[in-house]
């Protein structure tokens, strides 16, 4: 398969660099611009779908640092499909090979059928080596999960998203539902989807609050659930006993 948009390895897993994406994708709006964009409008989340990092660019005026992004195969796909245009629709296609050739291990189509046979053999034995391996680790990747975005506080979101990569079959909507369901956050009224108070008590919980100043000079002040390290251990071991 020619390389369409570059893919390269970054801490272990197949990333898109994504000015390589935007300039292939011909977009007209700034890149830093677009890429922010993309980010808030479609809750992209970053060490889940991406990364930034700073990088140092050498100039003739001297250097500068500029924000970079590594994205993942099925982020670069969705933000190829969005742009609407043909370049997107032709990169769209192009992940889609690449997730297709890292599910499969690269392995080709066989030409007869005892290679079928073969194949068809060592893929089972791989299949069953793999899911022993899953079994015995899984409760390692939960604590190792657990512990690196225990560290800070995340979104509903997120921790959503967490789950999802443990096998808790649960989106966005329905976590806040099962939580205003359960206690955890208050479901009518003025304080709608803020902890309750037998949550803030537990430490579950924690609001940020965010003043934003209107041209006409009002300000506004937007609160946003958030929910801390204990919170995340607590909620993903609860729902995963489910």
């Amino acid at each position: 398969m020619d390389e369409l948009i570059p893919i390269k390895e970054t801490n272990g897993k197949k990333a898109v660099n994504a000015r390589d994406l935007h300039c292939f994708l011909c977009s007209k709006r700034d890149f830093s611009t677009w890429i922010k964009d993309r980010i808030d409008k479609y809750d992209f989340i970053e060490r889940v779908d991406f990364q930034s990092f700073p990088e140092i660019v050498e100039r003739e005026i001297g250097a500068t640092t500029r924000i970079e992004y590594a994205l993942s195969i099925s982020m670069a796909k969705e933000l190829s499909m969005i742009e609407n245009n043909e370049q997107g629709k032709r990169a769209r296609k192009y992940f889609i090979e690449c997730e297709n050739t890292v599910k499969n291990g690269g392995f080709k189509i066989p030409s007869t059928f005892s290679e079928a046979l073969l194949l068809a053999a060592n893929q089972a034995n791989q299949i069953e080596e793999q899911q022993k391996k899953i079994e015995k680790d899984k409760p390692k990747v939960l604590f190792a999960d657990a512990v690196s975005t225990s560290q800070r506080s995340c979104l509903v979101a997120e921790l959503a998203k967490i789950l999802q990569q443990n096998g808790v079959s649960i989106g966005q909507n329905r976590l806040f539902s099962w939580m205003r369901e359960n206690g955890y956050l208050c479901s009518k009224g003025q304080y709608y989807n803020q902890p309750t108070q037998k949550s803030m008590e537990l430490g579950l919980f924690e609001l940020k609050q965010t003043s934003i100043t209107k041209p006409d000079g009002v300000v506004l002040v937007t609160t946003t659930t958030k929910v801390t390290g204990k919170g995340q251990i607590y909620f993903i071991d609860k729902l995963l006993s489910k």
